[in-house]
């Protein structure tokens, strides 16, 4: 009897110090919501491409996609309602990462905040094997004004930025420092909701920069708030979007040094 109860007794704390399994990795071709990093952040939904774990020193682009307020919520399969999550359920074989967070609906609504996006974004680049060179933003109506607001904050982090049906509010801040950033943007040209003019009034500010790269903009006749429509289901888009690299300095060069001292 004392050897069963000893064998017992040490069964139970074996059982008490193991470790419990690790969660499975997630699935190629679909998309997987995952809860608000612990340092901070959204929750999201994460699309991984077919071949991504098949070698494990590639890295991929990152394709940042910023809903519109009528996603916002806690029910994150209401992000697929529009844009990109939606487009990449009917293409899984898309050769990108693709990140969608979802906001939350606070007291008086809610706004996307670019130092959320910030966190999320470098707890994504923790977890996942992203192209520095290759981070590409886009979003819809009220994402769309995120992209821009993120984008004026931290040109730096992005190849290229494609919103939709939104505008720049950040009168403060230099329109110049997109100069360099290849740009499309997208409306309609009947949007009763965000206008047109004031959307592409940051277009033309920072064209009128004369920077590097002139800014696109795309003005759909005959089109109402919903330019998303025809803005992602183009093949165009998505071909140049990808296309877009931004120049990476290489580890330990000076201009690195000179951009980690940026970035602290």
């Amino acid at each position: 009897m004392r050897r069963l109860i000893l064998t017992l007794a040490a069964a139970a704390t074996i059982a008490a110090t193991k470790q419990p399994p690790a969660p499975p990795p997630l699935p190629e071709g679909v998309q997987a919501p995952q809860p608000a990093p612990a340092e901070g952040g959204y929750p999201y939904l994460i699309f991984k491409p077919r071949g991504y774990d098949a070698d494990k020193t590639q890295k991929w682009p990152l394709v940042i996609f910023l809903h519109g307020s009528g996603e916002r919520g806690s029910d994150i399969e209401a992000v697929k309602k529009n844009g990109p999550p939606k487009i990449i359920a009917q293409h899984p074989g898309s050769p990108f990462l693709l990140v969608s967070p979802q906001l939350e609906i606070g007291p008086e609504g809610s706004r996307w905040d670019t130092a959320k996006l910030d966190q999320l974004l470098a707890s994504v680049r923790k977890s996942y094997r992203v192209d520095p060179s290759r981070i590409y933003l886009t979003g819809l109506s009220l994402g769309g004004y995120a992209t821009w607001a993120w984008a004026l904050r931290h040109p730096e982090l992005f190849a290229a930025i494609a919103p939709v049906a939104g505008l720049s509010e950040d009168k403060d801040l230099d329109p110049c420092v997109l100069k360099d950033m290849p740009i499309w943007a997208f409306h309609g040209d009947q949007d009763d909701v965000v206008d047109p003019q004031q959307g592409f009034a940051i277009v033309k500010a920072v064209d009128a920069c004369k920077g590097g790269v002139r800014p696109r903009m795309t003005l759909y006749p005959q089109t109402t708030h919903g330019s998303w429509e025809p803005a992602y289901d183009d093949p165009a888009m998505w071909r140049w979007l990808l296309e877009q690299r931004r120049s990476v300095p290489a580890p330990g060069t000076p201009q690195d040094n000179k951009k980690k001292a940026r970035d602290k």
